[in-house]
């Protein structure tokens, strides 16, 4: 059964959020979740351009959908000065301010995180850039491919032919998260010590962090892990084989005990668990290409079913390689009740996964997904504009 928004623990937080794509909505997003009022300010005339993405979601942008559930919106002009003093009366109210607009632009409009420590002393500001708001790239536009690319991320990803970015958004998806995590730790301090501190998170420094494991293989091991599809750089056996029924089942072996089994369970060849070239991991890494053979011969004898069973019962982590199709039909999203309906723009209901974090005594706030600027004239009311008001600001396209 849903919470109440007084129950949830962000209730009586206010965020307002200047955000546009994915990196921005993925933070405030989660705080929704969590129960915050998220005011997201958008242009007036067609709103977040997420929105065009695509309209695979009953003319919706399927981005859009995941990113803006429980979120108000509010358009304004921010070019116009009636505009920002709106945002100004928002801001005066808020406990959080986050932007990921284009280098300078929030400061160019007086709202950059210094002028608004000076105005607004219990606000946190959030900014979320590509490179940074200091430094040779501070200036630089950037968009989660160019990120992938510039951390050396898709010098990592696909065949050893060629390279491939990342399937999803994942520059985008580690800022989000480190913007969401830097909140909770700013709305942490603030409530414990009284300072509001500011919260500044990059694209390029989110996705290098994870980036941390080869980087340091190939500082000190010389060379960088190969792209190697999808085998593990590092490891092996681990990889995705293709069974007698044309089904790709990936399996991983990461210490000597399942190696063993693996030999006398599953490839029936006992002889291999002491065999030089394979019996230890550094070994069987350089020695890939051989085992490789041995496994395929293996595989290409069972269907995926009769090799998963074999595989589970010798105890070795497997698992098919789904497709989308087959991952929103998951035993696990089923079997554990992960779906809620969500409503988009026009009242359409649309399943949505649960947030995965779940916190004991409390269910997520998941609510409908605004249309641009659907919670305009409401919120203006509630900042003491009177219907008059409201109304020359639509006129002279304020809003």
């Amino acid at each position: 059964m849903a919470a109440s928004l007084a129950e949830l623990p962000l209730s009586g937080i206010t965020v307002v959020s200047l955000e546009q794509a994915v990196a921005a909505p993925f933070a405030t997003r989660q705080l929704a979740d969590l129960g915050a009022r998220v005011i997201k300010v958008e242009r007036p005339g067609g709103g977040d351009f997420a929105r065009r993405y695509d309209t695979t979601v009953h003319g919706e942008s399927s981005y859009f959908v995941w990113l803006n559930r429980s979120k108000e919106s509010l358009t304004l002009d921010l070019k116009s000065e009636r505009g920002r003093q709106v945002l100004e009366q928002l801001l005066a109210q808020a406990d959080v301010f986050v932007q990921n607009l284009a280098p300078g632009a929030t400061a160019r409009m007086g709202f950059g995180t210094e002028a608004l420590t000076e105005r607004f002393p219990s606000l946190i500001p959030c900014s979320i850039s590509g490179y940074g708001s200091s430094g040779p790239w501070a200036n630089r536009k950037a968009y989660d491919l160019l990120v992938q690319c510039q951390t050396g991320l898709v010098s990592l990803t696909g065949s050893p032919d060629e390279p491939a970015r990342v399937g999803i958004s994942i520059a985008d998806i580690a800022a989000g998260m480190y913007a969401y995590s830097g909140i909770l730790t700013a709305l942490f301090t603030r409530a414990t010590t009284g300072a509001a501190r500011a919260v500044e998170v990059s694209l390029f420094e989110a996705l290098a962090e994870w980036m941390s494991q080869p980087a340091y293989y190939t500082r000190f091991g010389g060379t960088q892990p190969p792209r190697v599809g999808t085998q593990h750089a590092t490891i092996a056996p681990y990889g995705a084989y293709t069974c007698a029924d044309g089904k790709d089942v990936l399996f991983s072996i990461q210490n000597e005990r399942e190696w063993a089994a693996l030999c006398e369970g599953f490839l029936e060849a006992p002889g291999l668990i002491d065999d030089p070239r394979f019996a230890t991991g550094s070994a069987r890494v350089t020695c890939r290409e051989e085992l490789n053979a041995i496994i395929a011969e293996r595989f290409a004898e069972c269907d995926s079913a009769e090799v998963m069973k074999v595989l589970d019962e010798t105890g070795i982590a497997n698992a098919g390689v789904n497709n989308i199709e087959d991952f929103l039909a998951h035993p696990v999203l089923a079997g554990r009740e992960r779906w809620r309906d969500v409503r988009i723009p026009g009242g359409t209901a649309v399943p949505a996964l649960l947030p995965p974090v779940d916190l004991a005594g409390s269910a997520p706030h998941m609510d409908a997904v605004p249309a641009a600027g659907e919670h305009t004239d409401r919120i203006l009311a509630e900042l003491g504009h009177s219907t008059a008001d409201i109304a020359a600001l639509r006129a002279d396209h304020v809003l």
